[in-house]
């Protein structure tokens, strides 16, 4: 059964495994397993960035398309819920009208900047669709009206999702409308995971792969590519749309700085790279790390810098205004020790 539900892509490796179950796990129970706003936050934040991040590695790692457009896709599902909440009484029919109108908005962009595949290749197509992008991020902010502009737009939900909704008490904890929106983003975040590791690994997939190993080959086999990498682009920006859609579940609500500014698409870059490009699991050890890191390594350095206090040099290193430097370093290491990802690494070795 679990073979199935993998779509035959096992970990292959005892210790992915492991490290796999412990991040699904602490994802399943996170509402029990802390109490707080923040570790709730920041699981939120994995389940979502875990989609957004494998809907990239399949077009960077399994179709060798370097976009930088996909924070926009992103952002697109993000204002379309935002917007179809917003209003004086925030309705479900208004939030699926505003995602399926994302969506279509999403499918028309990703098509048209797949096009741009049949005239130019490699840092060209990468220029074009970061033109794309930004363009896209300024009309967000002027259209200040609509979308709040660069303050972004605040939205109420449905009662049945307002932390005043309480349903009962399991396992020592409240179960409020808070808990049940982050098990909807936990379900949703799986069930897009599972559609995703299933497409990677089917023939359409495997014909993704060729591409990226030698596209000429892949065309001289009859493969027509431009139409896969359209349709990987395609199957990519809905995806990330999606995790733009739980985003402003979560959050309640949207703006530029969250969805569409460059340091998502870097931090999105930073993941695909830590976990292991063309690994779907990739993104999940990844995201869990990152998120993790982003999240908590400030705090683990105040403590360690009270720990070490009257150590003038060790002290001033280990300053919490200095987090981003040890995140910094933490990255080259890794890239060091497993240059080709935590899961490229594992499964060599294994």
């Amino acid at each position: 059964m679990l073979n199935t539900l993998l779509s035959g892509d096992l970990p292959r490796s005892r210790t992915l495994g492991t490290m796999l179950a412990l991040v699904v796990l602490a994802l399943a129970l996170a509402p029990f397993i802390a109490t707080g706003a923040r570790p709730l936050n920041t699981a939120a934040t994995i389940c979502i960035y875990i989609v957004l991040v494998a809907s990239y590695d399949l077009l960077l790692g399994y179709t060798g398309i370097v976009s930088f457009a996909h924070t926009m896709f992103f952002g697109i599902g993000a204002y379309g819920v935002g917007l179809g909440f917003a209003g004086m009484t925030p309705s479900w029919s208004g939030a699926a009208i505003g995602l399926v109108a994302a969506l279509a908005l999403a499918l028309v962009l990703a098509f048209i900047i797949g096009l741009f595949a049949l005239r130019v290749r490699a840092i060209f197509y990468s220029m074009i669709t970061l033109a794309v992008a930004s363009s896209f991020a300024v009309l967000a902010s002027q259209l200040s009206d609509l979308t709040g502009g660069e303050d972004g737009k605040t939205f109420d939900v449905p009662d049945l999702l307002s932390p005043a909704n309480e349903f009962g008490e399991f396992m020592g904890r409240i179960v409020d409308g808070k808990v049940l929106t982050y098990y909807i983003v936990f379900i949703c975040a799986v069930l897009i995971f599972l559609a995703l590791l299933r497409i990677v690994n089917s023939p359409f997939g495997r014909v993704l792969q060729a591409i990226r190993e030698n596209e000429f080959r892949a065309e001289a086999l009859g493969y027509r590519t431009v139409l896969y990498r359209i349709a990987a682009n395609c199957i990519g920006a809905v995806a990330a749309t999606l995790a733009g859609a739980l985003l402003a579940l979560w959050l309640r609500y949207v703006g530029p700085k969250t969805t569409l500014g460059f340091e998502v698409m870097t931090d999105i870059l930073l993941i695909v790279v830590i976990g292991g490009m063309g690994t779907m699991y990739g993104a999940l050890i990844g995201t869990a790390l990152f998120i993790l890191a982003n999240n908590y390594l400030k705090s683990l350095m105040a403590q360690a810098a009270g720990a070490v206090a009257g150590v003038p040099l060790l002290e001033a290193a280990l300053h919490p205004d200095r987090w981003l430097l040890w995140l910094g370093i933490l990255f080259i290491v890794a890239i060091y020790f497993f240059p080709s990802g935590i899961v490229g690494k594992l499964r060599a070795r294994a």
